[in-house]
């Protein structure tokens, strides 16, 4: 049985009618970088098509399920590293100071063939001592597939500075970088992330700009200090967050593997994007955490289906603490069930030849490139975080971010729209979080639920 495809004049007769006394305009949504999303997407307003897939697998998956071990005890850290990586995962990221300490860093990867299982780290800007210690535990493996993830910028950013110039730790992050990159070929150099600024409220442009920043300078700092240009570029993860708005969070992906591919052309390479997706905590509730499930598995979704080769999800409980075994496990087996049963990675990009994706694409990677080159023009990443100028663009944003959430324009399930009056609460281990160094202003993270919640406290 086939159905008459309607026109698009057609469809504008019917929705002036549906929309009786509102104009048709009412449909168009602004966002936060002040690009359209308009009502309807057809052959006639479509553009040239997209095709961002991922470059390969992962041994045979379609992409790193990557868990999360957050902890300050080494043999608390050893134990969920096992059971992750003895239960689906196939590699790990090291957050907390288990990541920074090499005694406890040695503790937690013991029994882990690093040949088999990359291990990631988050160190923040302790990232030269920890990658020493991980290069150090992994000699007798040099075909390893470490991610040492030196991300100095993001941590610099968050932390509001520190006694130490920005520039410094570039510096200092490209000069370990060079020392271990002949060691391990295959290891993963630097982080180049926007999800910094994606937590402190920015916009999908602001935090692909700011990937693409980072990228170009991590790039050209490790050219500094004696890698090729080859290396440098291959030695680069891009890194951005997904949340519950799942079809941006795709496109996001999918902009971000563009926006790459004219970086590594502006240096006469064709390396292919390697892209991490973590999941989002800006969009996690607190007070009642289980709602955070359906989002974290809509970010999951977003990641797996706009061709992440990494995907990392939190546990449902973290905004209100470090998770525990059970909140970990959930987080794992949400991927399992994205891979393994969905099927999602069974198309090498699936929300190609979709116009709206298409558009939306192009839409966000145009003003992730926007960004990045006023970024240039300020000097740089390194002279923009330096100089503040990016922390204030943000903070524009997180306001109108915060009160799209007030105003009722945006919702969050259990925390703005069916509340539960009494929640069942998650077992979590508290974690500490350190004051802004106030030496420039500071990507301090937001959460679009914490203002609903302490009003109910």
């Amino acid at each position: 049985m086939t159905f008459p495809l309607p026109t698009p004049a057609e469809w504008r007769e019917s929705a002036i009618r549906a929309l009786k006394d509102r104009p048709l305009e009412t449909l168009v949504h602004l966002d936060g970088d002040g690009l359209a999303v308009r009502p309807l997407y057809a052959e006639a307003t479509s553009i040239e098509p997209v095709f961002a897939p991922r470059p390969s697998d992962a041994e045979g998956r379609a992409w790193d399920l990557r868990t999360i071990v957050e902890s300050d005890d080494g043999a608390e850290a050893n134990a969920a590293v096992l059971t992750d990586l003895e239960n689906g995962a196939a590699s790990v990221l090291l957050a907390g100071s288990v990541a920074t300490d090499p005694a406890a860093l040695s503790r937690a990867l013991d029994g882990v063939a690093l040949e088999l299982a990359p291990v990631a780290l988050d160190a923040g800007l302790k990232g030269p001592e920890a990658v020493d210690a991980l290069a150090a535990l992994a000699r007798g493996a040099p075909r390893a597939k470490l991610a040492f993830h030196l991300d100095p910028i993001s941590a610099w950013a968050v932390a509001g500075g520190d006694d130490r110039s920005l520039a410094d730790h570039v510096d200092g992050a490209a000069a370990t970088a060079a020392r271990h990159a002949a060691t391990y070929p295959e290891a993963r150099l630097f982080l180049a992330s926007g999800s910094a600024v994606h937590e402190a409220g920015g916009t999908a442009g602001q935090e692909l700009g700011f990937a693409a920043a980072a990228a170009i300078a991590y790039v050209e700092a490790a050219v500094d200090a004696g890698l090729s240009v080859e290396r440098a570029l291959a030695g680069v993860t891009l890194g951005l967050s997904v949340d519950q708005q799942y079809f941006d969070g795709l496109a996001k992906v999918r902009a971000l593997r563009l926006i790459w591919k004219t970086i590594a052309g502006a240096w006469g390479h064709e390396t292919p994007a390697v892209i991490e997706a973590r999941s989002s905590r800006r969009m996690l509730a607190a007070r009642d955490p289980w709602p955070n499930l359906l989002r974290l598995t809509a970010a999951g979704f977003a990641g797996a289906v706009g061709g992440a080769d990494v995907v990392v999800l939190d546990g449902f409980s973290r905004a209100a603490g470090l998770p525990d075994a059970f909140a970990r496990r959930q987080a794992r087996n949400t991927q399992i069930v994205l891979m393994e049963e969905a099927s999602l990675g069974r198309v090498d990009d699936p929300a190609s030849g979709s116009w709206f994706l298409d558009a939306r694409t192009r839409d966000l990677a145009e003003a992730g490139w926007n960004e990045a080159q006023r970024i240039v023009r300020e000097g740089g990443l390194v002279a923009s975080v330096a100089g503040g100028g990016v922390q204030q663009r943000v903070a524009a944003s997180r306001a109108a971010f915060l009160a799209a959430f007030s105003d009722g324009r945006e919702t969050l399930v259990g925390v703005t729209k069916f509340v539960d009056p009494e929640p069942r609460p998650a077992p979590v281990e508290p974690v500490a979080v350190a004051a802004p160094a106030g030496v420039v202003p500071a990507l301090t993270p937001v959460r679009a639920a914490a203002s609903f919640e302490e009003a109910i406290v």
